[in-house]
C-alpha cells in the first residue's frame, strides 16, 4: 500500500521525489469550522500562523481556544444572501460542509450539493485562487447512494469551474469509530460478513494537516487514510480492550444486510434512510486508502473510554 509521508518543509512529494516547497502566506476561509474536521483545520491553520476566517452558523460552537486570532463570520451556507462577501480577500477556501445525519428538514442535495455550490459561486465572485473540498473515499463508485450522489454532483461542478481545486477523499474518521466502543461498552459488537473487511480510518488532526498542506499541492484528487490498516475484527478487539471487556462479536449475514437496505429504501424517505444506506454499504466493503499520519485508533479508543468514565 502506498504510504504518504508526514508533511515537512523539505520532504517527499506524492511521487516519492525530493521536494522543497516555497511556503507563501495565504488567507484561508474554512467552511464547516465547527464540525469535527473543521475544528482541527482551524487549529492547524492557527498553528502555522496562517490568517484564517471561519464561516459558521453559530460562533458559540467554535472552541474558545480557536477564536483568538480567527476572523469569525456567521452565515447560513444554504442561504446565499447570508454569506455574501464571506470570501472577500480570501485566497483559499477549505470546505468540510456536509451532513451525516438528516436534520432541519434538509437533504444531502440541500447541503452537500447546493450549499457548497453557494460557497463556490461566492468564491468565484471574490477571485478565490483555490477551493479544497473534503468528500468521501470511493464516492464516484458509490454514487447510487444519496450522500455520494450529492457530493459527486458538486465535484463535477467544481471540475467544470475555472477555479483551481483539490478534492480530498478520506475513508472514515476516528469519530465514526466510536460506534465500536459504544457497542463494546454494552457487551457486544455487530459486524458484517465474517469481520474480515478492512479499513484504515484517519484522525481528524492528521487529516487536517493534509488539508492545509493541499493548499500548495498540484494534485487535484487525494485519497487518504490513517496509518494503520485493520480488519473489522481487529477494530472490535481494540474497542473491547479499551473498555476492559471480553470480546463478544455477532456476525450479520449478507442476506440480512440486503433485506434491511431494501426495507428502508422502500418504506422510508431518503431523509431517513440516507445515513443507514451509507453505513450498511461502506461497512460491508474494504475502505482502504494510502496510509498517512501518526495517530492510532488504539490510543483514540482508550482516550474515548477514559473520557466516558
Amino acid at each position: 500500500m502506498e504510504r504518504y509521508p508526514l508533511p515537512l518543509s523539505k520532504g517527499k512529494n506524492f511521487s516519492g521525489q525530493d521536494q522543497y516547497r516555497v511556503i507563501v502566506m495565504k488567507q484561508v476561509l474554512v467552511a464547516g469550522a465547527t464540525g469535527y474536521l473543521g475544528k482541527f483545520i482551524v487549529e492547524e491553520l492557527q498553528r502555522r500562523g496562517i490568517w484564517t476566517r471561519a464561516l459558521v452558523r453559530d460562533r458559540g460552537k467554535l472552541p474558545m481556544s480557536s477564536t483568538g486570532d480567527v476572523n469569525v463570520v456567521e452565515g447560513l451556507i444554504t442561504n446565499p444572501p447570508s454569506i455574501a462577501g464571506c470570501c472577500h480577500d480570501i485566497d483559499v477556501v477549505i470546505s468540510t460542509v456536509g451532513i451525516t445525519r438528516q436534520r432541519d428538514g434538509l437533504t444531502y442535495m440541500d447541503v452537500d450539493f447546493q450549499a457548497n455550490m453557494n460557497l463556490l459561486e461566492e468564491a468565484k465572485r471574490s477571485g478565490v485562487q483555490k477551493f479544497i473540498y473534503v468528500s468521501v473515499l470511493h464516492c464516484r463508485q458509490l454514487e447510487y447512494l444519496k450522500i455520494c450522489e450529492a457530493k459527486e454532483k458538486f465535484v463535477r461542478q467544481l471540475e467544470r469551474s475555472t477555479i483551481d481545486f483539490c478534492v480530498i477523499r478520506p475513508n472514515g474518521f476516528f469519530s465514526d469509530m466510536t460506534a465500536y466502543t459504544e457497542m463494546a461498552e454494552k457487551g457486544r459488537v455487530y459486524l458484517f460478513g465474517k469481520g474480515e473487511y478492512r479499513a484504515n480510518p484517519i484522525h481528524g488532526a492528521d487529516l487536517a494537516t493534509l488539508c492545509v498542506d493541499a493548499i500548495d499541492f498540484d494534485k487535484r484528487e487525494i485519497d487518504i487514510g490513517g496509518p494503520q490498516t485493520l480488519s473489522h475484527n481487529e477494530i472490535a478487539q481494540l474497542a473491547f480492550d479499551a473498555v476492559n471487556k471480553k470480546a463478544a462479536i455477532t456476525y450479520i449475514p449478507e442476506w440480512l444486510r440486503k433485506m434491511v437496505l431494501w426495507g428502508v429504501r422502500r418504506f422510508t424517505t431518503s431523509r431517513f434512510y440516507g445515513p443507514i444506506e451509507f453505513f450498511l454499504t461502506v461497512m460491508a466493503m474494504d475502505m482502504l486508502a494510502p496510509e498517512y499520519g501518526s495517530r492510532t485508533l488504539q490510543i483514540f479508543f482508550k482516550s474515548a473510554a477514559e473520557q466516558s468514565n
